[in-house]
């Protein structure tokens, strides 16, 4: 097939919000499609390459652009074999290679196509086949029920390599993609509440409350003396925790895959801040010495067990989830109650707050781990509400700010796949830290700019503290944030992550 064909596709989902309409239009290039094909074409179209990050910037490949070819003539194999090229050049003379791969590959493209390149390789391809919407419409090509498709996709972690098996050996194929210990599993994800006593309501009393920790997220998987541990983004830092592998070693079984939490503490036992433990991961954020982080020790705190000694959790209930946990890591449980009452919850979020946690999660004893999704089995209450919002630009500041990026666009996802919606604005909360790491590292992520904005590739993910939304035509989502403030950056998270235009409007207060 030809990359035009992918590009034509491309830009009919992006003129069109229908969820519907977007699977009908992959469903039908999926069909179309050779077996060999169909990993570069889905990964395009959920938005990145196959092989992952090419290290290509804006400015390097706008370089490289030079004049389009006239007629289309590249082919889905010819493109993904050179970002293979791509990739695989390093060391000694790699720019030279690099910058004649990137030749080769936009000197045969025609004019959409570069577009398209361009925008896959930074991460702008936003044009609506998000991973739920890519998933269903795998499933309508190859006929396999989506219920199978998904749990493939949660269990393999790639959904290019669930999608060629679907549509190659169906659902047979699929169910051959079992949990594996050492392989990540997508995380399983929950919902803002309004409050404690709604998230109550809503899940009855079969339920678990459990401190929610400031922490990192952070998925351990063990097989006899071999631990592996990965991030919320399914990103391997073992080799950065060794106290938690050690930890991890010296748990009463043979083999487990355990969810939780990691952070450091002070010598009173009360969290660090969130930004010191992401330093002991790598990520580079302002607000803390790298020195000093590395010789601060983390502390492992779980809250799920997927996977004991041969036998696969995933669709047991979280009740009998837990009862695993217990049996293997009971000391490194995090704080929780079962089946409380209304007092009792409301002592145990005083409690977690009390001891400087961000609050409570509440949980449905009888869900099953729905790993990637974001449902309402499990709801998190805060004090504040907050929200995960990708940054969209920044604003030159004046007065003290003078010479520093600060006022920050800030936007929600769209669940159908198309760009992050505008909701606000805020420069409130930002440390000279934070303002000088901005200005910083803002123009590596720069889309593009007017006299007082940069405006950014949608790849940050900022955690803002707001009083509520309110109704405002000022922005294309139709509302707005209430005194809204940074509390942080969070590195931890993709976009694809972050809270959706739907979860801002349910704040709306209620007439």
């Amino acid at each position: 097939m030809l990359l035009a064909n992918v590009v034509a596709t491309s830009a009919a989902l992006g003129e069109t919000r229908s969820r519907r309409a977007k699977i009908e239009l992959l469903a039908r290039l999926l069909g179309e499609l050779a077996t060999d094909e169909v990993e570069p074409a889905v990964a395009w179209l959920a938005g990145a390459p196959r092989q992952g990050r090419t290290g290509t910037g804006w400015r390097t490949l706008a370089a490289a652009r030079g004049e389009p070819a006239a007629e289309a003539s590249l082919s889905v194999g010819d493109v993904d074999r050179l970002l293979t090229d791509l990739v695989g050049a390093t060391g000694a003379g790699s720019v030279a290679r690099r910058q004649a791969v990137l030749g080769s590959l936009f000197g045969a493209a025609t004019a959409p196509e570069q577009e398209f390149l361009i925008r896959l390789l930074t991460g702008e391809l936003r044009q609506g086949a998000l991973e739920g919407i890519m998933a269903d419409a795998v499933a309508a090509a190859s006929g396999v029920p989506q219920a199978d498709v998904r749990r493939a996709f949660m269990l393999s972690g790639r959904l290019s390599a669930t999608a060629a098996i679907a549509l190659d050996r169906g659902a047979e194929g699929l169910a051959e993609i079992r949990l594996e210990v050492g392989r990540p599993v997508r995380p399983m994800l929950a919902s803002p509440a309004e409050s404690l006593e709604a998230a109550l309501a809503d899940l009855g009393s079969d339920i678990s409350v459990e401190f929610k920790l400031d922490g990192a997220r952070i998925q351990v998987h063990r097989n006899g003396d071999e631990v592996r541990v990965f991030t919320r983004t399914l990103r391997e830092i073992t080799a950065t925790v060794p106290e938690l592998v050690e930890r991890v070693r010296e748990l009463p079984c043979d083999s487990v895959v355990l969810d939780g939490e990691t952070l450091a503490l002070t010598d009173s036992g009360r969290p660090r801040p969130f930004q010191e433990t992401m330093q002991r991961f790598g990520a580079d954020i302002a607000g803390a010495e790298p020195g000093e982080m590395r010789a601060l020790l983390l502390q492992p705190y779980f809250f799920d067990c997927l996977y004991l000694d041969g036998v696969d959790l995933l669709d047991e209930p979280l009740s009998v989830r837990l009862e695993a946990l217990d049996r293997v890591a009971g000391e490194n449980r995090i704080p929780s109650l079962l089946r409380p009452n209304e007092s009792e919850a409301a002592a145990h979020f005083d409690a977690a707050l009390a001891g400087g946690h961000e609050g409570v999660m509440v949980k449905s004893l009888t869900s099953p781990y729905a790993a990637g999704r974001r449902g309402k089995a499990w709801q998190k209450i805060k004090p504040e509400h907050t929200l995960d919002l990708i940054v969209l630009g920044a604003e030159w500041g004046y007065g003290r700010r003078t010479g520093y990026l600060s006022n920050l666009h800030l936007g929600a996802a769209d669940p159908n796949g198309g760009p992050p919606i505008m909701v606000g604005k805020t420069f409130k909360g930002l440390t000279d830290q934070l303002l000088q790491w901005q200005t910083e590292e803002f123009p590596r992520h720069e889309r593009e700019r007017d006299a007082g904005t940069v405006y950014l590739h949608p790849v940050l993910v900022v955690e803002i503290e707001l009083d509520g939304v309110q109704v405002s035509t000022r922005y294309p989502g139709g509302v707005a944030l209430r005194f809204a403030r940074v509390l942080r950056y969070r590195p931890d998270k993709i976009v694809e992550q972050a809270d959706t235009i739907d979860a801002v409007r349910a704040l709306l207060p209620t007439r």
